[in-house]
């Protein structure tokens, strides 16, 4: 098998505080479904599929950067459902050892450990990091924007969480009223207290830099 130069994603993510769970094994179940959910979903827009690598760990290749940011945001999203939060790293990264296409082990190349450092700065009050070869810039706006996005993203309701998930889907305010047997005007304040402009604007930045800087990379195939 020879040796695969081509240019990935790493996209790299860890339980938050899972040691401190009442009840480890429930949690593990959750994760491993979360995560097998990810894999059948996400298609051939992951190539090396999101595998434990770790108790509360897990990494995967995907094809572009836009690819690993909606994917973690479907995991992060499933995990909130639960009551369990993740942080996330996402790095551009090239092989240099073949592709493992049945669990993401065993690869090396620049990046990989880069972004595995980034996703261990526990510290962090950031979910989401980026890791962007010779775009520095980028990467900082990229990670004052999801910066916001955890913040925002932390002091959601259940409701909140759930309206703006909805909304975020595709489903209409009046939509989202009508599934949850309320007015419009109930939905309206509940987007307004969540911040729902403002979260959406910081999305689709976040989004279009990241098509934007897949086409630079020449990733743009799955960015779709």
């Amino acid at each position: 098998m020879g040796t695969d130069t081509t240019t990935y994603v790493a996209l790299m993510g860890d339980l938050v505080e899972s040691e401190g769970s009442a009840d480890v094994a429930a949690l593990h179940a959750r994760f491993n479904q979360v995560l097998e959910q990810q894999n059948r979903a996400a298609g051939t827009r992951i190539v090396s599929p999101l595998t434990i690598t770790l108790g509360d760990e897990f990494q995967g290749i995907t094809r572009s950067l836009a690819a690993a940011f909606e994917i973690a945001r479907h995991v992060r999203f499933d995990l909130m459902e639960a009551s369990v939060e993740c942080r996330f790293a996402i790095g551009v990264v090239t092989l240099k050892t073949p592709l493992n296409p049945n669990r993401a082990w065993n690869m090396m190349g620049p990046g990989l450990a880069t972004t595995r450092e980034r996703l261990n700065e526990k510290r962090s009050d950031r979910l989401y990091r980026f890791i962007l070869p010779d775009a520095p810039i980028i990467e900082n706006l990229l990670e004052a924007s999801a910066a916001s996005l955890t913040a925002i993203e932390r002091g959601w309701t259940e409701t909140q969480r759930r309206d703006i998930e909805a909304l975020l889907g595709g489903q209409s305010t009046a939509e989202v009223a009508r599934h949850r047997h309320v007015s419009p005007r109930s939905v309206y304040k509940v987007r307004s207290s969540g911040n729902f402009e403002l979260y959406d604007l910081h999305l689709h930045t976040i989004r279009t830099t990241l098509q934007a800087l897949d086409r630079q990379f020449g990733l743009e195939e799955a960015a779709t």
